[in-house]
């Protein structure tokens, strides 16, 4: 009896075994293709698709040096202040992509009475700088690019607020210091830009820079240029975190004197247009020399 068992069930053993060996194969289930993310143009592939004349300035504005250094990618909310004609915004607008989204930010309204060469008819359209200026953004933008919105310091929505990843102050704050004492505006400017980022948002200066040697008098953004501690006082006053300062736009051929402003240089030349040798000398030492600053909201 136990020998048979045994053969009954060596018998069973290669039954099964051969059941198996004819069984047809089942197909291994396929893997699902990887998700196509939508095409997305490089940073380099948007600024070698610029005009020209955009071309022409990035030996000096080094704008994707700048936007690497402050740490702007793909999908944020960035604030740019004074967007003016869009030389910034038409680079972001298809880099930040259709995830993304680029606020302007003008001044506030109350500043540009004070510069004293503004017409009747373009104080009264800072009225409607918001409406007007995100129209504008609209026919820059094309399928892909970010969604546009607008504000003005002194009157950001409570909505905006802990909204944005980055704020860019791109030659910005020298008019807003020059009228400090009339108004506030550098300090309003800086805080909404505090009140608009998300804890750990990024918040970049890129500004003419005044050689600590010159005069504080001369150096308070009347003559276009700053001083680098007079900024870091500033945004620290604000909340701010001091993260780190780059050479990127540094130009040393720019060493102004106290008789100089920074709209002699390219591309105002404001002070050669009828002398040709004075153009020639201020294209040879090309646009202002600048600082390249970033800082950080703390998380908490």
């Amino acid at each position: 009896m136990k020998i048979l068992a045994i053969s009954l069930f060596a018998l069973l053993l290669v039954g099964c075994s051969d059941q198996d060996a004819s069984a047809p194969e089942q197909p291994l289930a396929e893997a699902a293709p990887p998700a196509v993310e939508a095409s997305r143009p490089s940073l380099p592939d948007i600024l070698n698709a610029q005009p020209t004349e955009v071309k022409a300035r990035y030996p000096y504005r080094h704008p994707e040096e700048t936007l690497e250094f402050l740490g702007i990618t793909p999908g944020m909310t960035v604030v740019e202040v004074l967007p003016s004609g869009g030389w910034y915004t038409k680079l972001l607008l298809p880099y930040l992509g259709a995830e993304g989204k680029l606020v302007g930010a003008d001044y506030p309204r109350a500043i540009w009475p004070m510069f004293g060469s503004m017409s009747e008819e373009a104080l009264s359209a800072k009225e409607t700088w918001v409406v007007d200026w995100t129209a504008e953004a609209e026919t820059w933008r094309t399928s892909g690019d970010a969604e546009v919105a607008g504000f003005v310091h002194g009157a950001m929505p409570e909505s905006m607020r802990g909204t944005a990843d980055a704020v860019l102050l791109i030659r910005a704050l020298h008019n807003l210091s020059r009228f400090e004492s009339e108004g506030g505006f550098l300090t309003q400017t800086i805080r909404d830009s505090y009140l608009a980022l998300k804890p750990g948002g990024v918040a970049g200066v890129v500004q003419h820079h005044a050689r600590d040697e010159m005069p504080d008098d001369w150096a308070n953004g009347s003559n276009g240029y700053l001083k680098k501690d007079f900024i870091i006082v500033q945004m620290e006053k604000a909340g701010f975190e001091y993260v780190d300062a780059s050479d990127i736009n540094a130009n040393p051929k720019d060493q102004p004197t106290e008789s100089d402003f920074v709209w002699r240089l390219p591309p105002s030349l404001g002070t050669s247009g009828d002398n040709p040798e004075l153009r020639a000398e201020m294209e040879a030492i090309g646009e202002s020399n600048r600082m390249t600053l970033k800082f950080r909201k703390p998380v908490s």
